[in-house]
């Protein structure tokens, strides 16, 4: 029998290997000071992910120091939010920085407690602080670093023209700030911006597209350069003609707008984003991310493929307070990912896997990637309302990702954890209060407390557990760095609000989403899923490189209304369709860049690691298939209960058969043409018509019986032989 399987090298069972916990040294990706200025969440995310209490950290045959150093290699090849300046290197600017990010973290702390001021002042203030830590944080080009061998002279010269330019983005929005009654004023609506204006308006924008490329990446600062090259030259476009402006009234619209760089991304940023980033911050340095991995191993370790199936949990829950799968898949892959290599799975695979999961944090009511907020504004549902809708598509999500790696554990034979290697279930309960912070701020969101509010409150929260034991107390100095970390962390999302803010501005002031809606809808032929295919395609491409709120920006602004203009379908499935597969790019190949820096902790191959992601990501990208056709799972229609429960329990069906599918293992090894027929009535299941998702549910039926006949008949013949 064995024989007439589908010939392949993973087919062969693994060692069952189950000592995760046994001979190795701790692991995480503990970031110190120096190590703060990332992404979303990048490396300040990269803190102890582990407990020193925590039995189940002992992972990896590495010190924590090369852990550490491996993971900020990682991040700074694939994170272009960590290639930032080291303190060490910095000399008397640390000073200027540190008084800067405290200058701006106390001014949203203010703010979120007064009140915010009129939009382009809260906005300008905002936008200038970020930029002027930016200039002076990431140099030019990566190699301008004194750990890349930079001659000193060398260094510290470009070092002194960046603090020039921190100064002059800092005073492109102070002349917004103190000029904000003349800017706003008769004398401008009447007789038009002065020279000066428009010459201090063409240099912020240049100011913030230079800051964007070296804290976020050259694709979003592409795209928007092509949309201000569109919006000023239109008229000698060969495709989709705009008649173009004046370069002056370009700059102008651009930058003194509250429709632009300060519409609504960079007015959310200023007011909620801020706060829940400088939020995640608290968790993480009073240490939340072992507690999630703690629990996460309790619950799934002890099943088949055990540490895969916990690394998915701890990813789902690390996901509510942090906001970059980048960063995510290296943080939490650092303590998971060699741990699913020591029990069978290929390097390949456990970054696959860590990667899929990271990723799907992004989608983890109630922050989601903090893109939640900007879609709270874009759609006009309340916040409330949009986590509450979010939980089951994440749900659907991470169902599938744990199936994929279940059926990959049951085909490589890997087994769980013993429960001696897990974590008790008392050392979690007396530290089940680090959970508190996150509770308030759910239960004071659904409760209609504003989000600024919420965050404060959770932030107060967080503050004061953090005393409780001696572990994570913070000391005054500790305080003031987790100050200047809400700082650092939120620069790139700051830059790519403002970016983002512009492409939709422009594609909205030229018309121009509704020219790419008609000719994705003429190349479709109007029909309805080959529309959603070809959106889906777009905000592959668009979020490709981006991080997750300038994706979301940018895919709500062009991709979105094709969905709701030509279709009826409901606004907040459009905007999660697109949302999810703006997302999706990351783990996405060619360029998926999740996969490829989880691969650098693996070791594994990193375009093959990223075609893995993709597979065992399968669940992704049909779970907004499903809510778009059939609204009434996210509860965006009339429909009943009994239809939701319905289409549910056939699209979690379909995603398994598809999962076992993809895996090569539904009850024992399957065949080429059983694959083939499973996958078919996956497809068959997610249709939401009830007849035909029963056709493929009652093939699927006779698969398994197929299957469970075949292996017991095989389990048999061989005790016979023994």
């Amino acid at each position: 029998m064995n024989s007439m399987k589908t010939p392949r090298d993973d087919d062969k069972p693994k060692a069952a290997s189950t000592g995760a916990g046994e001979d190795a040294a701790s692991t995480g990706a503990a970031a110190d000071t120096d190590r703060t200025a990332s992404g979303s969440t990048s490396a300040d995310t990269a803190t102890a992910v582990v407990d020193d209490d925590l039995d189940v950290s002992n992972v990896a045959e590495m010190s924590t120091t090369e852990a550490e150093d491996k993971a900020q290699e990682v991040l700074r090849e694939h994170d272009t939010a960590s290639r930032h300046r080291v303190d060490s290197e910095l000399g008397p600017w640390r000073w200027l920085i540190f008084i800067l990010a405290l200058g701006l973290t106390g001014f949203q702390l203010y703010t979120a407690f007064a009140g915010s001021r009129p939009t382009l002042i809260q906005g300008a203030v905002h936008v200038g602080g970020a930029f002027g830590l930016i200039f002076l944080l990431y140099p030019l080009h990566r190699s301008l670093s004194l750990r890349e061998d930079t001659k000193r002279s060398l260094y510290f010269a470009s070092l002194i023209v960046d603090t020039i330019l921190a100064f002059m983005a800092m005073g492109c929005s102070a002349y917004m700030v103190f000029n904000y009654d003349y800017l706003t004023g008769v004398q401008v609506q009447l007789f038009g911006y002065s020279q000066l204006d428009t010459i201090v308006a063409l240099v912020g924008i240049l100011l913030i597209l230079e800051g964007t490329r070296r804290c976020v990446g050259l694709p979003i600062v592409v795209i928007a350069s092509l949309a201000l090259l569109y919006f000023w030259l239109g008229k000698y476009s060969p495709i989709l003609p705009y008649h173009g402006t004046t370069w002056q009234n370009m700059v102008q619209q651009t930058w003194y707008s509250s429709r632009s760089i300060f519409g609504i991304p960079i007015q959310v940023s200023s007011t909620f984003v801020f706060l829940f980033l400088l939020f995640g911050v608290v968790l993480v340095r009073t240490n939340i991310g072992a507690y999630f991995n703690g629990l996460a191993f309790r619950l799934t370790g002890k099943f088949a493929g055990g540490p895969a199936k916990a690394a998915v949990v701890a990813s789902a829950m690390q996901g509510t307070v942090t906001g970059s799968s980048v960063a995510n898949a290296v943080a939490s892959g650092s303590f998971t990912i060699p741990m699913m290599k020591k029990v069978g799975f290929k390097a390949k695979f456990a970054a696959a896997t860590e990667a899929t999961a990271s990723t799907g944090g992004q989608i983890m009511p109630p922050i989601m990637g903090a893109a939640v907020f900007i879609m709270a504004e874009y759609t006009g549902i309340a916040y409330s309302t949009i986590i509450l809708v979010a939980i089951v598509p994440a749900f659907l999500y991470f169902a599938g990702v744990m199936l994929a790696v279940h059926f990959e554990a049951k085909r490589n034979r890997i087994h769980g954890m013993r429960k001696d290697q897990l974590p008790n279930w008392k050392y979690l309960l007396t530290r089940i209060d680090q959970l508190l912070p996150l509770a308030v701020i759910i239960f004071l969101l659904m409760s209609g407390t504003t989000p600024a509010k919420a965050a404060l409150w959770g932030i107060g929260t967080a503050l004061a557990l953090s005393f409780l034991r001696e572990s994570t107390r913070l000391s005054i100095r500790g305080i003031f760095e987790v100050l200047e970390s809400g700082a650092r962390v939120a620069l790139p999302v700051i830059a790519a609000c403002a970016t983002a803010g512009m492409v939709a501005g422009i594609v909205t002031a030229t018309g121009l989403g509704g020219r790419l809606a008609d000719g994705i809808l003429t190349a479709a032929g109007e029909n309805f899923f080959l529309v959603m295919f070809f959106t889906m395609i777009a905000c592959l491409v668009l979020g490709m490189g981006l991080p997750t709120t300038a994706n979301y920006v940018v895919t709500a602004t062009v991709a979105a209304p094709i969905l709701v203009s030509n279709f009826d379908v409901p606004i907040l499935a459009a905007h999660l369709f697109v949302f999810y597969f703006g997302l999706l790019a990351d783990i996405t190949p060619p360029v998926c860049l999740a996969a490829y820096a989880a691969s650098g902790i693996a070791g594994s191959n990193p375009l093959k690691s990223g075609v893995t992601a993709f597979r065992v990501a399968i669940a992704g990208f049909i779970v907004p298939y499903v809510f778009v056709s059939a609204p009434g799972l996210i509860f965006q229609s009339d429909d009943t209960v009994l239809h939701f429960a319905t289409v549910f329990i056939t699209a979690l069906l379909g995603m398994t058969a598809i999962s076992a599918a993809t895996a090569g293992y539904f009850f024992d090894n399957l065949y080429w043409w059983e694959r083939i027929v499973l996958i078919a009535a996956g497809i068959t299941m997610l249709i939401p018509t009830l007849w035909i998702s029963l056709i493929g549910i009652a093939v699927a039926v006779i698969m398994a019986i197929i299957q469970r006949t075949r292996s017991k008949g095989a389990a048999g013949k061989a005790a016979a032989e023994a």
